[in-house]
């Protein structure tokens, strides 16, 4: 059954609009467009339906004529009849989507058999009034150290993941919504003109990691029309929406907006609307903006729920201002930009301290965190200041030396390897190690290592160390970390 048919099934129980609301007569069809004189009163947007029982959707109004979006090349003829619905494209939505992979129409990928929901909802919604939002203060616990600590992200906070083919931004996305398994967090992943293959490596890492039945997968792959990869985005949007106003967490991967504008070009070349900069129609800001936007914290008078958009941009050679990033950019809260540099001398995540930002910052970390990451970002700032001098032969006093030596330790704790995750707890461990010195004397490749083995080992002792994320560390709990790294140390790891 195709994606129409099915389609056209689910719509059986809430009938189109009868012929005489309008119609029309296809007067030319060519590259996916169909145009059609009459339908006079049609918008933008609606559902119209040929005579053969195929859909399409109005994308262009113009005086005596209007552009046809087709799902399929063949799904209409010239001299053929169309009608209008009053209808415009609806995605279903519900619990029973979680852990399925769905195309922006509703229509299953996964062979697990049709949606069983009867709940709709329009792909394009207005956003939250402001009214209706509140301060963006809860913190989305990534599980990884260089976000949590440098860029943090709030719950309903819009953050931009961009970088360079190959720099590990899907890798980042899909582990941020592994770290939410077991919390109240529902996650959506939207796959925007990815290869099969690549969705597929996708789904067996969810579920792998146990989290497939906290996400809906919304896929448009690169196989699809332009127009299916254009709605994928508003679909899984929709679906988020409907969680977020029943109070819950949603977490939304657009992976990626990039794919997704070259659609939208692609569409709007075909209308013959007039290119922009780099080809891009004049909307191509706005068409982002109406999306992300509907990204929101509600007040709890709304009921509290969340929605979360981390968008994903493709960058060409670390070109940050290229046109579809800068708007991206200018769109978001921030921007967690990772650098194929990085990434290729091994720093992975390959997270840029210096270019990436978060506009709520502070406001969305634990007070434990907080507190301790307050100079990180300077210091390691310095650090890299530090290595360009030492590269040149330059010659350091002690009080610059021990900066270096703090620095290189630094970066060895922001390493971590893919679906690696940490808790808050053990970020707190980290910074608390960090800034009271205790990693500076062991020898940098071995820092990780030790790091992750010392988790294991409190994870272990019956006596743990209370660590209140929401309170800053006192004295006494940074003693108790102090005291158990140095019986780590002396004691098991010595003897081991």
């Amino acid at each position: 059954m195709s994606i129409i048919e099915e389609f056209l099934r689910r719509t059986k129980h809430r009938p189109f609009l009868a012929k005489a609301y309008t119609s029309g007569t296809v007067l030319r069809v060519g590259d996916g467009i169909a145009w059609a004189d009459g339908l006079s009163m049609v918008g933008y947007w609606e559902i119209v339906r040929f005579e053969n029982g195929k859909i399409g959707i109005v994308s262009e109004l113009r005086r005596g004529e209007v552009g046809i979006l087709l799902l399929d090349e063949q799904d209409a003829n010239v001299g053929m009849k169309v009608y209008g619905t009053g209808k415009e494209p609806e995605v279903p939505v519900g619990e029973s989507l979680l852990g399925r992979v769905i195309d922006p129409f509703g229509n299953p990928l996964d062979g697990g058999g049709p949606v069983a929901t009867s709940e709709y909802l329009p792909m394009e919604r207005p956003a939250p009034p402001i009214s209706w939002r509140a301060k963006v203060n809860e913190p989305v616990e990534t599980g990884i150290y260089a976000i949590d600590l440098l860029v943090p992200i709030g719950h309903g906070q819009r953050e931009l993941i961009l970088g360079d083919r190959a720099t590990g931004k899907t890798t980042v996305g899909i582990d941020i919504l592994i770290n939410q398994k077991g919390k109240d967090v529902i996650g959506v992943y939207v796959s925007i003109g990815q290869k099969e293959s690549d969705l597929s490596s996708v789904i067996e890492t969810f579920t792998e990691h146990g989290v497939m039945n906290q996400i809906v997968i919304v896929a448009a792959p690169a196989a699809y029309s332009p127009v299916l990869r254009f709605m994928a985005p508003y679909a899984g949007t929709s679906i988020g929406e409907w969680f977020m106003y029943r109070g819950k967490k949603v977490i939304v991967i657009y992976d990626d907006l990039s794919k997704h504008a070259v659609s939208y070009r692609e569409i709007s070349l075909l209308l013959r609307r007039p290119p922009g900069r780099e080809a891009y129609p004049g909307d191509i800001f706005y068409t982002h903006s109406r999306l992300l936007e509907r990204a929101a914290k509600l007040n709890s008078k709304h009921g509290g729920g969340s929605l979360t958009a981390l968008p994903i941009c493709e960058t060409q050679l670390g070109d940050f201002s290229a046109y579809i990033p800068t708007n991206l950019v200018s769109i978001t809260d921030g921007q967690i930009y990772l650098d194929a540099n990085l990434f290729n001398a091994g720093r992975r995540p390959a997270v840029h301290p210096g270019l990436s930002v978060s506009r709520v910052g502070g406001s969305a970390q634990y007070k434990a965190i907080k507190k301790l990451a307050g100079k990180l970002r300077v210091d390691l700032a310095r650090y890299e200041e530090l290595a360009t001098f030492v590269q040149f032969g330059g010659k350091l006093d002690e009080k610059s030396e021990k900066m270096l030596i703090r620095g290189r330790r630094t970066v060895q704790v922001l390493k971590q390897k893919a679906h690696q995750l940490v808790t808050p707890e053990e970020e707190v461990i980290a910074l608390v190690l960090l800034s009271e010195g205790l990693l500076d004397e062991i020898e940098e490749e071995k820092v990780n290592e030790l790091l992750w083995n010392f988790y294991n080992y409190i994870k272990g002792l019956e006596q743990k160390p209370h660590i209140d994320i929401y309170k800053e560390i006192d004295n006494k709990t940074k003693q108790e970390i102090v005291d158990l790294w140095k019986e780590f140390i002396g004691g098991v790891y010595a003897g081991s």
